[in-house]
């Protein structure tokens, strides 16, 4: 993106305490050049566009003041039954704060309106004025410093593990909230609605009410009529600013008296008392103040405190579902919380919040702007200073109609925008929320949900097994370099390893699946068909487990043991999580557990093929040793952990497997044995170093293999190389190839240069080092070093010349088995990688 092109970005305030580290974050405006045709549009025009849904707004406070301001003192005390225009007042003062905050850029919602929280309650009878109005201001200073904490310990980020169907049912549950709001305003009811047979008469009998109710839901419908076919949003705003102006002009056509009306419940009642809006500010007396009382209150504040601080967690990402905002920063939204109850709280007003139906109804409807709210707010200020005397010429039905509307919308949204998209467990789970806040409660119904979240959440993940694949020793092997009899062996008598690699949190609900997988291979027709000596599970995909997935490789392990099956553990170190789970059932082969004699562990996948690779070599080269079949088993790397003592000596099918195997494979192998003296047979050593390696991957008889190998010895050279020398490094320039006659190399890699270096082959005796990157010129693609003392036969790219200039047809003959043996190497190591990706 060019400079050009963001001459005109909205940023994230330096100052909050949820923004630093990790850099602004933008919001893309438009650009802005100042012409007088900008100049018209953003100061006159946009600001006129916004009127109708700025009188929306004012609508829904208006409607809130009367709602819970009135209620914000008990006014069935003595000492606060004229307390009701000061409650209106305390309303519409936090209402104004909260809204300017907001839309003065504490909130990513421009347009979100604020408003007091519904929680702010009255204190009972017992408190004294003066106490009572300290107590309402300290309750807000203390649920203000709670949110400013939160946001600048950035405790916002908690949110991402709200399941994000449980807002949709919230929002449902709302939906449900406003739809029988707008019934009890509208009939004008004297309590809650309520699931019984007198409020079914009360509504649905008495043709009055029914007419109260019927006529705002009807306008409701009519609403959603008009939506359906027209797709503005100045609709919404439109149709309320008619449907008053209707009303006015019938009552004026046919005189109505206001006072009938008023009787009749059609319109609101006026305040019994009309006076000045700073008013409430007299009642602070902070020398009456009883601090006994005021003590005794801090428990309601706390409580007040954390009910308040659900409601940030709730609809701020429920509003973010709602207007399609991708860009909720909830800590950005916790600060702006915070000092908004602040202000309130030095304001002497009582707490507030961003209120999500009011929000949703003015944003859509056009107010989607700072702008728009900053006017929001500026118009209820007007209706502070006015007085509350014009609650009492605001019809009942427009409100009534009003609330419908949002309450029919958002159970759209919830109920049947849904149908499809979820599966059905998370709509049975929306469904429910819904029902349950209707039926019990919202924080009833909102509990409801996480608990049914979490029984869903481990019944979906029981049904994924935690199994992500199976494979043999036969299909993969690990990445040393060994001779091809030993490969070819290892290709017949790898069946008896058996690789389960697992995925995920391990616990209590897919566990089962693994342990059901290991009791199957042990079953008694699977033992006959392949018995195995290894059970590999490779944990590197594990993120944890639990003490139940724990106490189940206790038992596998007991299993596992009665058949002198070895369990191998890879992937996991020793002070994961996973290692820590282990280690706490004495599942850790350092533990002095008998248990624990059939229990190997090993870093990597690789590490533990390796091992049982070495493992089944070591079992033939022992027992063949004792029946004098070889004299030497220098070829088998020495095994990292301790086993057993015997334990593969045991007379079984498997063991026969591989002494058949290996006297068929292995049987006649010559492996010489390495005298450090001086020897007066050096010069056949090359010879016979290099017909163990490759005379099984030709066809031509021994003695032209004989004659062969003596043209080519020659030209290759002893070097002693002691352990920790590096032979090469990743890059460097080829220049010469190796002949491993004893000892062991190991090869490494790295991405980058900055990334720590890997082991990727272990190179044995017999074998070749460095062909490739020989014969084709190519730089190397590892760092060779000796992992112990080796005796190594080296050839250089002039040995190589002069060979392939006196000898050519030998030349060509030993670079076409060396790539052979390469090309062996590389299907191995394909099949390791694939394997690997599963």
């Amino acid at each position: 993106m060019s400079i050009e092109d963001r001459s005109f970005v909205e940023k994230v305030y330096d100052w909050l305490p949820c923004t630093g580290s990790n850099g602004p974050h933008e919001r893309r405006r438009p650009n802005f050049i100042f012409t007088p045709e900008n100049i018209l549009r953003q100061v006159i025009l946009n600001p006129i566009s916004y009127i109708p849904a700025v009188i929306l707004g004012l609508l829904l406070n208006l409607l809130d003041a009367i709602s819970y301001g009135m209620i914000t003192f008990p006014l069935n005390n003595e000492t606060f039954q004229s307390f009701g225009p000061d409650g209106i007042s305390m309303f519409f003062v936090s209402c104004i704060v909260s809204q300017v905050v907001y839309s003065g850029g504490g909130s990513i919602f421009g347009g979100g309106n604020g408003s007091m929280m519904i929680e702010a309650d009255k204190q009972g009878d017992e408190y004294i004025i003066a106490t009572t109005m300290i107590s309402f201001a300290l309750s807000s200073v203390l649920t203000g410093l709670a949110f400013l904490l939160m946001g600048a310990l950035k405790l916002g980020s908690l949110i991402e593990f709200f399941p994000r169907h449980i807002l949709v049912g919230c929002i449902g549950g709302v939906g449900w909230f406003l739809f029988a709001t707008a019934i009890e305003v509208s009939a004008s009811l004297g309590g809650n609605l309520g699931f019984s047979l007198e409020t079914l008469i009360e509504l649905f009998l008495k043709g009055h009410n029914f007419a109260l109710w019927g006529s705002a839901l009807g306008l409701a419908i009519i609403l959603r009529i008009i939506q359906s076919k027209v797709h503005h949003s100045l609709v919404v705003p439109i149709y309320f600013m008619a449907v008053p102006l209707l009303f006015y002009f019938i009552i004026y056509v046919f005189n109505f008296s206001w006072e009938h009306l008023r009787q009749e419940n059609w319109v609101f009642n006026l305040p019994e008392k009309d006076a000045p809006w700073n008013e409430y500010l007299t009642r602070f007396d902070f020398t009456k103040i009883n601090f006994v009382a005021l003590i005794q209150t801090v428990p309601a504040m706390f409580a007040l405190t954390f009910f308040g601080i659900l409601h940030v967690p709730i609809n701020v990402p429920a509003l973010g579902v709602s207007l399609n905002e991708d860009n909720v920063n909830t800590d950005r939204e916790l600060v702006a919380h915070g000092i908004s109850n602040i202000l309130s709280g030095l304001c002497g007003s009582v707490q507030n919040y961003l209120v999500y139906t009011n929000s949703v109804l003015f944003i859509k409807s056009g107010g989607d702007s700072r702008v728009a709210g900053l006017m929001l707010a500026a118009g209820t200020a007007i209706i502070l200073f006015v007085g509350p005397w014009i609650v009492g010429y605001i019809p009942i039905m427009v409100v009534g109609a009003l609330i419908f509307h949002l309450g029919l919308d958002l159970l759209k949204e919830a109920l049947i925008d849904t149908w499809g998209i979820v599966n059905r467990m998370e709509y049975f789970t929306i469904v429910a929320i819904v029902i349950s806040m209707a039926s019990l409660g919202f924080i009833e119904g909102i509990f409801l949900g996480i608990i049914m979240a979490c029984i869903f959440f481990v019944v979906s993940n029981s049904r994924k097994s935690a199994i992500r694949a199976t494979f043999s020793g036969s299909s993969v092997s690990s990445t040393v370099r060994r001779r091809y009899r030993q490969q070819k062996f290892l290709k017949f008598v790898g069946s008896q390893i058996y690789a389960i690699k697992l995925q995920g949190y391990l616990f209590f609900g897919t566990i089962n699946g693994v342990e059901k997988e290991i009791r199957r291979i042990l079953t008694y027709s699977e033992w006959r068909r392949n018995p195995i000596r290894f059970l590999i599970l490779d944990l590197n995909l594990v993120n944890g487990l639990d003490f139940s997935a724990a106490e189940a490789f206790f038992r596998i392990q007991r299993l596992l043991q009665v058949k002198h099956v070895y369990l191998v553990f890879c992937g996991a170190t020793y002070n994961s999580e996973v290692g820590k789970a282990l280690r706490a059932i004495g599942m850790w082969r350092d533990e002095p557990y008998s248990s624990n004699n059939f229990l190997l562990i090993y870093e990597n996948f690789n590490e533990a093929l390796e091992q049982c690779e070495n493992l089944l070599l070591q079992a033939y080269y022992e027992r063949a040793a004792s029946r004098q079949l070889i004299t030497n088993q220098d070829a088998v790397q020495p095994i990292q952990n301790g086993i057993p003592e015997n334990a593969l000596d045991i007379s079984s099918p498997r063991n026969n497997t591989i002494m058949n195997v290996g006297m068929d494979v292995l049987t006649g192998i010559n492996i010489i044995i390495f005298d450090p003296k001086p020897s007066s047979k050096k010069k056949i050593r090359p010879t016979s170093i290099l017909m163990d390696a490759f005379e099984d991957m030709t066809d031509q008889k021994e003695d032209y293999l004989e004659n062969f190998f003596n043209r080519l010895a020659p030209y290759f050279h002893e070097t002693p190389v002691p352990t920790g020398v590096i032979l090469w490094f990743q890059g460097d320039a080829p220049d010469c190839v190796y002949l491993v006659e004893r000892g062991i190399l190991r090869a490494t890699w790295r991405a980058t240069e900055d990334d720590p270096s890997r082991p990727v082959e272990s190179i044995l005796p017999g074998t070749l080092a460095g062909e490739i990157g020989f014969f084709t010129g190519r730089k190397r693609d590892a760092t060779l070093v000796a992992d112990s003392d080796c005796i190594l036969w080296k050839m250089k790219n002039e040995d190589f010349d002069s060979l392939l200039a006196k000898d050519p047809n030998t030349a060509n003959a030993f670079m076409r088995l060396a790539l052979n043996f390469s090309a062996e190497r590389l299907i191995a190591m394909t099949y390791y990688a694939f394997h690997l990706s599963q």
